[in-house]
């Protein structure tokens, strides 16, 4: 009997480890599909973004598409910056913060009482920040390799 509830207690202890790492390996893998859609995210912007800006000098419906496009990239970067990150990539999590808080005051820099000033924006360094971000996508793809 005694060996019996033994070898029921080494099963359990067994499938709940192999519970926890399946967890662990889920939550990362999640994180690193949010984290490459977050970059993809900016790289997108970063690569419409320079014909946005020398149609916006002329067309005011562009510039109002790049000023939504900004705030919706600043509302992505703050609820980026808030996500439930796993043990694995706490490091990366944390360098992708601090580069997201300097591409934020950069927005909020060129985001003049909620309106964009294009002035502003083309003399930013808000492409060389995305793609100073864009960088760590490898980093994030070796999380789950």
């Amino acid at each position: 009997m005694k060996k019996l509830m033994l070898l029921i207690l080494v099963v359990s202890t067994l499938q709940l480890s192999a519970c926890t790492f399946v967890e662990k390996v889920n939550s990362s893998v999640d994180y690193a599909n949010q984290a490459t859609e977050h970059i993809n995210k900016l790289s997108t912007f970063a690569q419409q973004a320079p014909q946005m800006m020398k149609d916006a000098a002329l067309n005011p419906e562009t510039k109002q598409a790049l000023e939504n496009q900004l705030i919706g990239i600043k509302t992505d970067i703050e609820q980026f910056n808030l996500k439930s990150v796993p043990t694995i990539a706490k490091d990366i999590h944390q360098q992708l913060v601090d580069k997201n808080k300097v591409l934020l005051d950069e927005i909020n820099n060129v985001l003049v009482n909620g309106h964009l000033a294009l002035d502003k924006l083309q003399n930013s360094q808000i492409l060389s920040t995305i793609s100073d971000i864009s960088i760590f996508i490898n980093r994030i793809q070796n999380l789950v390799s």
